[in-house]
């Protein structure tokens, strides 16, 4: 398991008539989530870490439909749990352990709030992300180039020992996250760490930094390599822009590895950006029927090529989906990972969030998504780039 210092986070659940939902994914990354009604969603598809539970609330929608279901039953006996002297998060766990949801998951107050920021785009930290290896020990599996973290020397491969004299070994990658983190720019925050035979401390001063999930480069072949790592706020504009910006006749590269998903919306941004309208997405919610659509004017002409993988999931796996099933793009690599449910979430007594499993979306033919993911049309274990790269090459330029 590995996972960014900025974590995937959802919003604060709108009550009323519009239905709040959510995607989520199995990583020790966080959770998503947003309200989706009639109109565009602005739901958030990412990542949950797998071992938490959940409890969830009455969908507001469904006042007229008396049946019981799995997220109202735990909603109660959330509610049971704490007058019985539970917190919230105890009483969640508890409920949601006997439901069989793998996919239900309980967020703290705090740890709610820090998703939500980092999904807007933004989070205060050193720059740094962690892996917990398979002894329990956590690793630096990736450096900002411009943060506190770079700039102390730290580099990828780097073992982490402490954070602020707490031993970190065979924490969750979560927990060692919510140590790296701080709720206000230049608070100080002191890493102990190895590096072979070396072991030292350094201070660093946390700052506000952005998640940069989109990142934009020239190909060899003179194609535009467009990597997405998280569907953060403002991605999907940045991938629509990228495309327009790239030189007539460029092919794009759409590398979506390892991306754990996100904002739903800029999902769908995403795919406007290289759809001309027409159908990314079918959702239901206790078997009502509901669809995401492009908006028109996407460049529908240009060669593309979807770059995936086991990391490529959620929101990732809707856009992969639509592009594929649209006969918009080629997709090269391997079977993404096959998370597409959805959750809904409820703020629970103590502040906590809570979700569980009510729907499951599809791709623009039918498929389905969970359990699992989309099957490239190429598959390609090592050297995807290149054989991707090829791929474009071959597809030519727009007619």
């Amino acid at each position: 398991m590995s996972g960014p210092e900025w974590l995937s986070s959802p919003r604060r659940v709108r009550r009323g008539a519009a239905l709040t939902l959510v995607f989520a994914s199995v990583l020790a990354t966080g959770a998503a989530t947003g309200s989706w009604s009639e109109d565009p969603p602005e739901g958030r598809n990412s990542a949950a870490p797998p071992t938490r539970s959940v409890a969830s609330a009455r969908d507001r929608d469904r006042a007229r439909d008396r049946e019981r279901d799995p997220a109202e039953d735990a909603a109660d006996a959330a509610a049971e749990a704490v007058a019985d002297g539970k917190s919230g998060t105890e009483a969640a766990e508890d409920a949601v352990s006997r439901s069989g949801d793998r996919w239900a998951s309980v967020y703290s107050q705090g740890e709610y709030e820090e998703f939500e920021q980092a999904l807007d785009g933004a989070y205060t930290g050193v720059g740094l992300w962690a892996r917990r290896a398979a002894d329990g020990r956590i690793e630096v599996s990736k450096v900002r180039g411009d943060g506190p973290a770079a700039r102390a020397g730290i580099r990828q491969g780097d073992r982490l020992v402490t954070v602020d004299g707490h031993k970190v070994k065979g924490r969750p990658v979560t927990e060692v996250v919510s140590l790296l983190r701080g709720a206000r720019e230049g608070t100080p925050v002191e890493l102990g760490l190895e590096r072979g035979t070396r072991a030292w401390r350094t201070t660093l001063h946390r700052e506000r930094l952005s998640t940069d999930s989109v990142s934009v480069s020239r190909l060899t072949g003179g194609g535009v390599k467009i990597k997405v790592d998280a569907f953060t706020k403002g991605s999907g504009a940045a991938v629509r822009d990228a495309v327009r910006r790239a030189p007539r006749g460029a092919g794009v590269l759409l590398d979506l590895r390892g991306n754990a998903g996100g904002l739903v919306t800029e999902a769908v941004t995403a795919a406007s950006a290289l759809l001309d309208g027409g159908l990314v997405a079918t959702y239901d919610v206790r078997g009502r029927q509901r669809a995401l659509h492009a908006r028109p004017g996407g460049d529908a002409a240009r060669p593309v090529v979807a770059l995936v993988d086991g990391g490529t999931m959620s929101a990732a796996e809707l856009l992969t989906g639509a592009l594929q099933d649209r006969g918009r793009a080629v997709v090269v690599g391997s079977r993404t990972f096959g998370k597409g449910s959805v959750q809904m979430p409820s703020r629970l007594p103590d502040g906590s969030v809570a979700e569980l499993t009510v729907g499951h979306y599809r791709t623009p033919s039918g498929r389905g998504v969970d359990r699992r993911g989309i099957t490239p049309d190429l598959e390609v274990g090592g050297g995807a780039q290149e054989r991707a790269e090829t791929v474009l090459t071959g597809l030519g330029p727009p007619s």
